[in-house]
């Protein structure tokens, strides 16, 4: 679709029918002395140099300074890029610099619009961010020509911010997860403050609209803040944004709505002296909550600060070009001269588009003493701070304050094996503590309820944090219940990059949500694991519970493990998925998750009362293994047997028990080994993951020749994905989810989904019967009748609208 045709650039905002009155509740300002002229030279001149390198980061492989006419050799071959939101990210950042060196604040940037990689690169390398990390980025002309002409080319740094970009704690590819993350990150950091720049493109996301709330989660007697700025520059890559199309009135409508107080910046003939002086009204509102809040009188409903930054799309570029509008329009979004490789008059527009900002009164053109040729001149790092540790991308905080979490040791709160328990209760008691013992490094982020996920004992030391609530005000609460996954999961990923450790526990059904957030957030925390200069940060730790095979109460729409594959998907190194049998499984699991470092944990498991099958002794072995041979329910410990039942996650593993037992009866000569699979990456072959078992070692658990029958939690093609690769996969039968379920019985969803203890009997029959001729003979008469027992029991429970009495009691073995 061909981009809009638009009248004039920058186009104004049709009027609201809103009262004038709105406009009351703006924030006005006196911006007339708020700086000084030697700090409005070096800004502008600040502003002057990023957007030149900028600019030039996208278009030039040679003749970097200007130093002669640009010709077509001077060209990149391939013009990657977005512009258009580049000179607003060199504003902020320009005086994010100053008012940093000013004030002496703790800040980090959070940049929403993370295709404007150019502008933070740019203004990085001015501040000298980059040589203290990537050692070839110098202050001089050398570094200097390697940023441009390596940009978005093999060996350079790529089109977006990643984690190679010094300073950076968001992966800035998808849109829509910048706020979430710097609430997140300025949680339990009270000294921190998180400018965070929200693009109009991006505040028309679904996650952001959520994420305006964060700040109700915030408690500034505690925690930092965040500082967020909106850039309305009106477009998207074909089209004008919603925020560009609201006039002032609708804006300072709509933010005060949310709870802020809002200032518009949008004077472009003295921008610098309107954000400047928005700025440090900003801050000063901010140290003015946190002051209240922290000396014992905390303001209730305190409304915290916000910035709408109007600026034109690609602001300094050629205004035209052919004909059309450049600068003002999304032509500017991403290359605004696209054929500069080929077309004269694109070519000397760019050089008039780069000539326009001076180089040669930026950058010195000459070595000297003292002087090093093609650094940035004096004057305009007068605002960049002079601590390093000051500096926007040299914050430690934004990679290197990894801070271990104390998890007590899981046996003492172990359960009795034999009995029956929900392991989401048990858990919950290993939270609590968890808590207790690291008060300022450990939260959970829930979008349910927890208890109704029954890990409500962490109420037992802790309480909600939502700071608008009279019932959780201000009493340090670790847990940050919203009904939005994706603000859970933007916090979560900005309290763990920060060096802390989280858990995200949820609805089974509902994590895929933040499917595209957590593979993003695994994107930046791979490319982190293979940067030397970042340290370890704690796992993304998932706890997925109400599973499809107990979500028979609320139906259909409940029933859905796809996470599990979006994990599966991950690159092996990092991603780990643990299926826990029982209560004392899920202990040792969770109590190694909180440890681990830099993975993506999911664990997934019943809040239900379950057995328990193992001591906690036998579970700490069997987590250990990823997998054991459970000789309690096999015939003769296991040994030499005709077929191979194996059970993956708690319901059907239950189920495969239960079959085990029915077979004892139905079938005594059928020699059964039962083997549970707690760890579900030990089941590639050897060298796909660092998990997966070695040949011999699969071929010991498994046999080598005898039928396998796999009762797996999630959906059969996950395990056969991961089975690929492994010898003689024909003999493997794996049964799982299969879509099918409604609002029916525990059991019926077992039976629904051909997982329940009568399919895998059945399938065990006629697999061991290959094997065993005292089986065979009766083999279809003994399969025939227990597929009989599975019409008899859906007969009961239509009937009687419950399970058969005893359904779940424990299976024994006599």
């Amino acid at each position: 679709m061909p981009g809009q045709i638009i009248a004039q650039p920058n186009p104004p905002p049709d009027p609201s029918h809103l009262p004038d009155s709105i406009r009351g509740y703006a924030v006005q300002l006196d911006t007339g002395n708020v700086l000084t002229e030697s700090e409005l030279r070096a800004i502008q001149k600040f502003r002057r140099a990023a957007n030149y390198i900028a600019a030039a980061m996208i278009f030039l492989k040679d003749n970097i300074l200007l130093d002669r006419q640009l010709t077509f050799d001077d060209i990149k071959p391939r013009l990657l890029g977005h512009w258009g939101t580049c000179p607003g990210l060199v504003l902020v950042y320009a005086h994010l610099n100053r008012i940093i060196k000013k004030t002496d604040l703790d800040s980090l940037l959070v940049v929403g619009p993370g295709h404007g990689a150019p502008a933070v690169l740019a203004s990085l390398w001015l501040e000298d961010s980059l040589s203290p990390f990537w050692e070839p980025y110098t202050r001089d002309r050398a570094g200097l020509t390697r940023l441009i002409t390596k940009f978005s080319a093999p060996g350079g740094f790529p089109s977006h911010i990643n984690a190679e970009t010094p300073g950076s704690i968001h992966e800035g590819g998808e849109l829509g997860y910048a706020l979430s993350v710097a609430f997140g990150a300025v949680m339990d950091n009270p000294h921190l403050v998180v400018t965070c720049v929200v693009g109009d493109g991006e505040a028309e996301s679904g996650p952001t609209a959520t994420a305006w709330h964060g700040y109700k989660y915030i408690d500034p007697a505690e925690s930092g803040a965040v500082l967020p700025i909106v850039h309305v520059n009106g477009f998207k890559i074909s089209e004008r944004t919603i925020y560009g199309c609201m006039d002032d009135k609708e804006l300072v409508a709509l933010f005060s709505g949310y709870g802020y107080m809002v200032r518009i910046v949008s004077d472009l003939e003295h921008i610098d002296l309107d954000l400047a002086a928005s700025m440090e009204w900003a801050l000063a509102e901010i140290s003015r909550i946190q002051h209240a809040a922290r000396s014992g009188h905390p303001i209730v409903k305190p409304r915290w600060p916000v910035l709408i930054l109007r600026t034109p799309k690609g602001w300094t570029c050629p205004r035209m070009m052919h004909g059309e509008f450049i600068e003002g329009s999304f032509h500017s979004h991403q290359v605004p001269l696209p054929q500069a490789k080929t077309s004269q008059e694109e070519l000397q527009a760019l050089q008039g588009w780069l000539q326009s900002y001076g180089p040669h009164e930026l950058f010195a053109t000459k070595g000297g003493r003292g002087v090093l040729e093609g650094a940035p001149t004096e004057e305009l790092l007068s605002i960049v701070p002079d601590k390093k540790d000051k500096k926007l991308g040299c914050r430690k905080e934004a990679y290197a304050t990894f801070h271990p979490i104390r998890v007590s040791e899981w046996t003492r709160l172990g359960v009795q094996k034999g009995s029956q328990a929900s392991c989401m209760k048990v858990v919950g008691t290993l939270l609590r503590d968890t808590i207790k013992e690291n008060p300022t490094t450990f939260r959970i982020f829930s979008p349910d309820e927890l208890v109704s996920n029954k890990l409500d004992a962490v109420f037992d030391v802790t309480g909600r944090n939502l700071q608008w609530d009279v019932a959780s005000r201000a009493q340090g609460g670790r847990v940050i219940e919203i009904l939005s996954e994706h603000t859970c999961q933007g916090m979560l990923q900005g309290y763990t990059l920060t060096g802390r450790t989280a858990l995200f526990p949820s609805y089974e059904a509902f994590l895929g949500i933040v499917h595209t957030m957590m593979v993003q957030y695994s994107k930046f925390t791979k490319m982190a694991h293979e940067t030397n200069w970042r340290h370890d940060v704690g796992s993304v730790n998932y706890l997925e519970t109400s599973t499809w095979a107990r979500q028979e109460h609320n139906g259909f729409s409940h029933q859905n493990p796809s996470f599990i594959g979006s994990v599966l998907n991950l690159k092996p190194a990092l991603a780990r998925v643990y299926l826990p049998p029982d209560a004392n499984c899920f202990l040792s699991t969770v109590a190694h998750c909180l440890r681990a470092r830099n993975y993506v944990n999911l664990m997934v498991g019943s809040k239900q009362p379950t057995p328990v099958w193992l001591s906690p002794e036998e579970a700490n072995k069997h987590c250990v293994a990823g997998a054991s041979i459970w000789k309690f329910a096999s015939v003769d410990d296991g040994v030499d047997p005709d077929v191979v039942l194996v059970g993956i996650g708690v319901e059907v593993t239950f189920e495969v028990i239960a079959a085990a037992a029915l077979l004892r009866k139905m079938a005594p000569a059928l020699r059964v080994r039962v083997i549970n699979v707690t760890d579900l990456m030990i089941l590639g072959p050897h060298g796909s993951h660092p998990h997966a078992l070695s040949a011999d070692d699969f071929d010991t658990l498994f046999t080598k020749d005898k039928n396998i029958i796999i009762n797996y939690h999630g959906y059969p093609i996950e395990v056969k994905g991961l089975i690929f690769g492994r010898p003689a996969v024909d003999r493997i039968t794996i049964e799982g989810y299969r879509e099918e379920g409604t609002t029916t019985s525990p059991f019926d969803m077992m039976l629904c989904n051909h997982t329940s203890r009568y399919h895998v009997a059945a399938a065990a029959i006629r697999a061991g019967a290959l094997f065993n001729t005292k089986v065979s003979t009766g083999a279809h008469a003994d399969a025939a009748y227990i597929m009989h027992m599975v019409a008899k029991d859906k007969e009961y429970i239509f009937a009687h609208g419950t399970d058969p009495e005893g359904t779940f009691d424990t299976p024994k073995f006599d």
